[in-house]
């Protein structure tokens, strides 16, 4: 108790020191509640959701930092994390306090306007759920509410910490699976709504079936729960009306036992006044329709998104974005909600740029589909049709007889990176990637399944090399002939676009860095602020798109800034270090490629100088390759193997976890205890008994080391 109180004693002296002198006495740490939401814009200081407000906007009305004194924009503070994993997070700031949450579902509470820590959360965290992470063991946020902090943590528990001090008030477990060792995760951030604290999950590319749970704020006792898609009809009556509906779309030989998809891993909404809590829902699992439910069928509720009742869990209505989903295109990117004139009538409306390159805009009330428009090229369909809401199919598209040439990305033309809404100008600033993937269906080849993405591998044009596959694909087609007829550039780009949700149009276009550039933040100042892979923060003008200033941090940028202030001090912070799924490759011209990935959260200021940057990281050098290197004959099938279980995380290359022909000695010596018997289970590296035998590790181990072979004859050849 003398902690607790010692604590807030310290918050209320940093009240007393940041705060407005006219609010004494000092309000209690966290205090945010439905009255105070309502009137964020005229609490500008304040950063109170992920998004700043109820309507998710990444906008704040602070205009003190504008372009006519952009030039004395500059380093404030920066707070290290102790992390080298991807941060997606956006902090939240109240009354001058910012939460932010970290890998694995840490959180860090710090004065907000010295980067001074508080207190922060670590939640005892099994490091074999690192391997049902399929992008990363990142945190999106935390929710700030009623003088509590409710944060996920990656193995489904879901916390609620007091504000003041980070102490556990309540934790509830979040997985129905958990006794059988299903691969959900949390990954996304809590939403309050009404009486509830609602949080969802990842595992569809594992195999997993979709669901959100409600709990009681106080108590943390679960409400109501919501499914997202039916379950086999032989274990009984589905456990909702809309779920019997949603059978009748699914074959009735589906295969059950991969639980369909349809995960709510992120971008979720509340509308107060209207009482409906909106989720976008996530893939199928597995990916292709054959196998998920054979005679096809629009296997509702996939990649949708559909609006519940707060206060009971009923669905209100959905809207499926792509019936018989088979491209891992999510529908979980984040929604805004936001009042557009259209056609002269003032629509209630809800607006999302998922990972299938259509901008929707629908009516939040009813669901009835406004708009549906490209913001990106595509050529998984022909087009949405306007009169039923449903994708014209495109057969080039199909992928399970032949590779196919399929854009956007398995990436999506938008993934979670929040995008930005600015009611004085209009615009959404949605931070874009302009890139194809070639889809293979792998069932009848070598490599099989992989884990992760069950029988499809989507290969970028990069890295797309059909005489180097063929020992892991067969016989593939050229590039050439798939991209015939494709006008778009095949290379990969990162785009921040403004569009108009009301004209329908792309309005200013900037290149940024690649397929991993930030979120996006835009403020009345008339500015848009967006980092980048790169580890430069870049300030447009939100108007017309001009390129006002790029900061060097230092260190790479998924993440949305935000900004918040105090004593009449406009900041701007932002977490930074790279990560996700496209992360666990650094590219060679990133920050975390040349400086290293040790997160922090960096803030700025007016009269701010350089941001202070990491030293420069060289590569370990490659050593001769041990005794136990293996049997040749073992390296074929070892790189299949390596192929469906480790490179999704293990690139070789500087990246996010370590390449595995730079192992030490010492670790090539205890490689069968690490991989079989989980040796490094503390530092986050999964035992994997359970599908790889003895035999399938010394494979494995015979193909690392026959790589690492051929990287030190080249590094030798090379001095």
């Amino acid at each position: 108790m003398a902690a607790k109180v010692a604590t807030w004693l310290a918050l209320a002296a940093l009240g007393a020191a940041y705060g407005d002198p006219s609010s004494a006495p000092t309000p209690p740490a966290g205090r945010v509640d439905a009255a105070r939401l309502a009137r964020a814009p005229k609490e500008p200081e304040q950063w109170l959701t992920n998004g700043r407000d109820g309507a998710g906007t990444y906008f704040s009305p602070l205009a003190q930092i504008n372009a006519a004194n952009i030039a004395k924009f500059g380093f404030a503070w920066a707070y290290a994390l102790g992390t080298k994993r991807g941060l997606e997070g956006t902090p939240i700031v109240v009354d001058n306090v910012m939460y932010a949450s970290g890998n694995w579902g840490r959180v860090y509470a710090l004065e907000a306007g010295t980067g001074k820590e508080i207190w922060t959360f670590t939640p005892d965290v099994d490091g074999q759920w690192g391997r049902y992470a399929c992008c990363d063991v990142v945190n999106r946020g935390v929710a700030v509410w009623q003088g509590r902090v409710y944060v996920g943590s990656l193995d489904g528990w879901l916390y609620a910490l007091e504000a003041a001090t980070g102490a556990i008030v309540w934790k509830a477990d979040t997985l129905i699976g958990r006794s059988k060792h299903a691969p959900y995760t949390i990954t996304g951030a809590p939403l309050v709504a009404g009486n509830s604290v609602v949080i969802g999950n990842g595992g569809a590319d594992f195999g997993v079936r979709g669901y959100v749970s409600a709990y009681n704020l106080d108590s943390g006792d679960l409400r109501w729960r919501f499914f997202t898609v039916p379950h086999d009809p032989a274990l009984g009556p589905q456990e909702q009306i809309y779920l019997a509906k949603a059978l009748t779309t699914w074959d009735a030989n589906s295969e059950w036992s991969r639980g369909g998809g349809g995960t709510v891993w992120d971008g979720m909404a509340y509308d107060a006044e209207l009482k409906l809590i909106y989720i976008g829902t996530g893939n199928s699992s597995p990916y292709t329709w054959q196998e998920r439910s054979p005679k096809g069928g629009d296997n509702l509720y996939l990649a949708s998104i559909i609006a519940i009742h707060a206060d009971d869990g009923t669905m209100a209505w959905y809207y499926q974005e792509i019936p018989g989903e088979r491209w891992d295109y999510t529908a979980t990117m984040k929604m805004v909600l936001a009042d557009l004139l259209i056609d002269g009538k003032r629509r209630k409306a809800l607006m999302q740029a998922p990972k299938n390159g259509y901008f929707y805009v629908l009516d939040r009330v009813s669901g009835e589909l406004i708009s549906a428009k490209p913001f990106a090229f595509t050529n998984w369909t022909k087009g949405i049709d306007a009169a039923t809401g449903r994708p014209i199919p495109n057969p080039a598209a199909e992928y399970l007889k032949t590779p196919r040439l399929i854009f956007p990305s398995q990436a999506g033309a938008h993934s979670w990176q929040p995008m930005s809404y600015d009611p004085a100008t209009g615009f959404v600033y949605i931070p874009v990637i302009e890139a194809p993937m070639v889809f293979i269906e792998t069932s009848k080849r070598p490599v099989g399944l992989i884990e992760g993405t069950f029988t499809v591998s989507a290969i970028p044009p990069e890295a797309y090399v059909p005489q180097a596959m063929a020992s892991l694909y067969g016989p593939l087609p050229s590039l050439e002939a798939m991209a015939a007829g494709i006008t778009a550039p095949l290379s990969s780009s990162g785009i921040l676009r403004a569009w108009d949700p009301v004209a329908n149009r792309v309005v200013w276009s900037q290149p940024s860095f690649g397929a991993w550039s930030g979120g996006v933040m835009s403020t009345a100042g008339n500015l848009v602020f967006q980092g980048d892979a790169a580890g430069m923060l870049s300030i447009y003008a939100a108007d017309t798109g001009k390129l006002l200033k790029k900061i060097d941090v230092g260190t790479s940028i998924m993440a949305a800034p935000m900004t918040y202030s105090i004593r009449g001090q406009q900041y701007v912070a932002v977490m930074a270090g790279l990560g996700g799924a496209g992360g666990f490759a650094f590219p060679p011209d990133s920050a975390a490629y040349k400086y290293g990935n040790d997160g922090r959260i960096v803030a700025f200021k007016l009269g701010g100088g350089n941001v202070p940057k990491p030293s420069s990281v060289a590569d370990t050098p490659f050593l001769p390759v041990p005794d136990m290197a293996g049997p040749p004959k073992n390296i074929t099938r070892g790189e299949v193997l390596y192929t469906r279980f480790c490179s999704r995380c293990h690139v070789f290359g500087r990246g996010l976890l370590p390449d595995l022909r730079r192992m030490s000695p010492g670790t090539n010596r205890i490689f069968y205890e690490i991989v079989l018997n989980g040796a490094f289970v503390a530092k986050g590296m999964a035992r994997w008994d359970d599908v790889l035998s003895r035999s399938d590790a010394e494979a494995i181990h015979a193909y690392i080391n026959d790589q690492r072979r051929h990287a030190y004859a080249i590094q030798q050849s090379t001095r």
